[in-house]
């Protein structure tokens, strides 16, 4: 007579007593850090009054009188110009999540907990997202078009037409003309002497593979190959550079790849305007058994661009798009 095991085959006691284990310590999905909001550093400083929107003035500087008097003539008074302003508009934001009774008490993890950090981690990336299209919405535009830099930032230049090819890739000449017209701008740098660079990671690695006379790579390997080593950007050409996956990716509407905005930036490039700072909010349990928990975010705010001259987007393509 064959022997008949106790085992976890089925119809027998392992099929009962044998079951999934779970982890209760329940992981969150991968994030990046929120990174555009930092640019604003211009806010009001006397606000007159509460409201919907918030008008920024500046004073504009009167034209170089390079005449000499005459020392027996009393000169002509000069008018002031008007000043120039910048209109923040505040608008409400937030979400909500509802969270029954009985999921609290039945679930394996800890239910209140994860919510509230996604809710947490969901305010500070929905903000990134109002903020980035302010951001890479300027007027001034380098674009690299069949190997040709591009821009209307200089005089008389090609302007930015054309579609970006998949081997219009960032290199170190854009790097230098946007430093330079930022100086020319007479922008206030944001470190020291340098400015700021937000950098998407696979425009960062066609950087860094740039070679040559004036590419960053060959100078780095004989003189600061600690940059090689740990695969970053750091100092260059007059500006820090901040690698993130949160730089806009998309087709433009004549494009033939996919075009990465890159930013580079000054102090004073966004103004924002705070009617109630972003926090989380714990509504009212109000249902009459007590079972639905309403927890959220809120806040009230805008932004707009302060300086168009301190702010400079790159438009190009990556080589590992």
């Amino acid at each position: 007579m064959a022997n008949a095991y106790t085992s976890t085959d089925p119809a027998t006691l392992g099929t009962s007593l044998v079951q999934t284990a779970y982890d209760r310590y329940c992981r969150f999905a991968l994030r990046s850090m929120p990174i555009f909001r930092n640019i604003a550093d211009t806010r009001p400083v006397e606000q007159a009054m509460p409201g919907a929107s918030v008008v920024f003035q500046f004073f504009q500087d009167l034209a170089q009188n390079i005449t000499p008097l005459t020392e027996t003539v009393d000169p002509d008074a000069i008018a002031m110009p008007q000043t120039k302003s910048v209109t923040v508009t505040l608008q409400e934001y937030g979400a909500a999540v509802l969270v029954t009774r009985k999921l609290e008490l039945v679930a394996l993890t800890d239910v209140d907990a994860g919510i509230g950090n996604v809710l947490a981690y969901n305010m500070r990336d929905s903000i990134d997202g109002i903020v980035a299209p302010v951001l890479t919405g300027g007027t001034n535009v380098i674009r690299i078009n069949a190997g040709v830099l591009k821009s209307n930032l200089i005089a008389g230049g090609a302007g930015t037409t054309g579609a970006v090819a998949a081997t219009d890739i960032f290199k170190s000449n854009i790097s230098r003309l946007a430093v330079a017209k930022l100086r020319g701008n007479k922008v206030i740098p944001r470190q020291g002497e340098m400015y700021g660079c937000f950098i998407h990671p696979d425009v960062a690695h066609d950087l860094r593979s740039d070679t040559g006379a004036g590419g960053w790579r060959t100078p780095h390997e004989y003189s600061a190959p600690e940059s090689i080593w740990a695969a970053r950007v750091d100092e260059y050409e007059g500006s820090y550079y901040v690698e993130s996956p949160r730089l806009p990716v998309a087709a433009d509407g004549a494009a033939s790849a996919k075009v990465y905005r890159t930013l580079f930036f000054g102090k004073e490039a966004l103004a924002e305007a705070v009617g109630e700072e972003f926090h989380p909010v714990f509504g009212e349990v109000v249902d009459k058994l007590r079972r639905f928990r309403p927890v959220s975010w809120y806040g009230f705010a805008g932004w707009s661009r302060y300086r168009e001259e301190a702010l400079i987007r790159a438009e190009t393509s990556s080589s590992i798009a």
